[in-house]
């Protein structure tokens, strides 16, 4: 699943990928990718930008490690960054039960009469 599915929930998803403990780029993107059993494929075009922003907004550190020769950036979430992913998940929760109740109605709850 590439593009537009993921649109609207790339900072939830990146932000979860980051819970467990800091993470370098493409780790990040591999984490996406084995969480969701292959199914989310996330592109580097898209996920540096967005852990920028995420950055700049607050929600997440990054520094430089040395791994031999290279350099690469690793990112964290900060304290507010955890917020963030309390409530996306809040959101998902919410958006996913709405969604649910119109595609399957057989499941969604009956008003009280």
């Amino acid at each position: 699943m590439r593009g537009d599915p993921v649109r609207g929930h790339l900072d939830g998803l990146l932000l979860a990928a980051l819970e467990d403990g800091p993470l370098h780029g493409y780790a990040i993107i591999t984490a996406v990718q084995q969480r969701s059993a292959g199914t989310l494929e996330l592109r580097t075009g898209t996920v540096y930008p967005a852990l920028n922003r995420l950055e700049r907004a607050g929600l997440l550190r990054s520094s430089w490690e040395s791994v031999g020769e290279r350099r690469r950036r690793c990112y964290a979430l900060t304290d507010a960054g955890r917020r963030a992913l309390a409530d996306e998940r809040t959101a998902w929760r919410e958006f996913t039960s709405a969604i649910g109740s119109v595609l399957d109605p057989a499941r969604a709850p009956r008003p009280a009469t």
